[in-house]
């Protein structure tokens, strides 16, 4: 049974927003970088643009960084909306300025630190401010073998399933003539399938297997989940936290396995009161789609 969780409501909201912000922040040096790697000039006005857009959105996790309370939370919040939308204008205004971006293996490296990396360096103040270790908040003691071990088995269980919930989400889209959509796939694989050196595979690796789903599970069932449901809305937690996580990585044909997953990684969090598990069940499930996706490539070409 999940323990309870002395989740603050204002930490949670904060947290949200400095991710929010940092996302932004991730976006348009993304923007940057690849402007600068496609036109032969320097576009000051661009640049500009973009540097005014990231000390917008670095102006607002200032606003949020610290503590809020009563006298403070209004102006607080004001400034940091006004700093946040003052980004995203200039951020739409300098992207009109440049060229289109596609998946590239900067891109994705970026987005993740931006956003999976960012959680993890803003966990650690958010635990602080709760006056918790990480084994009370995650539990990461509690029964450890048998954590790693029930995880390993569902990724191992789930693999296959996911396969054919994916097939049948793509069948379903193909088929469902007032959609008029195709199926995707999502651009992370499509990025992953880019790399072809051993350098970019590695990062990516690093970043698909242990960044991004330590990340991941500390935000939605390690945090979310357990405010929502100490709140009085278990089933609301579960499905809601669930439906958000497949709609995070925004793609329809992976929305369905994605959400049973989550609804699995959510169950054995329960089971064992260890974030270890769907860690572990989640880093795992990435990795054999890892070795899965590059075996099928063709052979690797030398860092020069």
């Amino acid at each position: 049974m999940l323990s309870v969780k002395p989740w603050k409501a204002s930490t949670i909201v904060r947290l949200t927003l400095c991710l929010v912000a940092c996302f932004f922040c991730g976006a348009m040096l993304i923007s940057v970088l690849h402007h600068a790697h496609v036109s032969p000039t320097r576009d000051m006005k661009f640049y500009r643009l973009a540097a005014s857009a990231v000390g917008c959105a670095a102006t607002a996790i200032v606003f949020v960084y610290r503590p809020w309370n009563a006298d403070n939370v209004a102006s607080r919040l004001g400034g940091y909306l006004v700093c946040l939308y003052g980004s995203i204008f200039l951020g739409t205004w300098a992207q009109k300025t440049a060229e289109a971006l596609g998946p590239s293996v900067s891109q994705m490296i970026i987005a993740a630190l931006s956003f999976q990396g960012a959680a993890l360096v803003l966990i650690p103040h958010f635990l602080k401010e709760q006056g918790l270790s990480w084994n009370d908040a995650f539990g990461f003691c509690n029964n450890l073998r048998r954590a790693v071990m029930v995880g390993v088995i569902l990724a191992c269980v789930f693999l296959p399933f996911a396969i054919l919930l994916q097939w049948l989400s793509a069948e379903i889209i193909v088929r469902v003539p007032y959609l008029q959509l195709k199926p995707q796939e999502q651009e992370a694989v499509q990025t992953l399938e880019m790399a072809v050196t051993w350098f970019n595979r590695v990062a990516l690796g690093a970043v698909t297997i242990l960044l991004a789903p330590a990340a991941e599970e500390m935000l939605f069932r390690g945090i979310i989940y357990p405010a929502i449901k100490q709140a009085g809305f278990p089933r609301l937690a579960l499905w809601g936290s669930a439906l958000l996580f497949g709609a995070f990585h925004v793609n329809l044909v992976t929305f369905l396995p994605l959400v049973v997953l989550a609804l699995a990684l959510t169950l054995i969090y329960e089971r064992t009161n260890n974030l270890l598990a769907p860690i572990t069940a989640h880093a795992l499930f990435n990795a054999m789609n890892f070795v899965i996706l590059y075996s099928s490539l063709g052979p690797l070409t030398h860092i020069k």
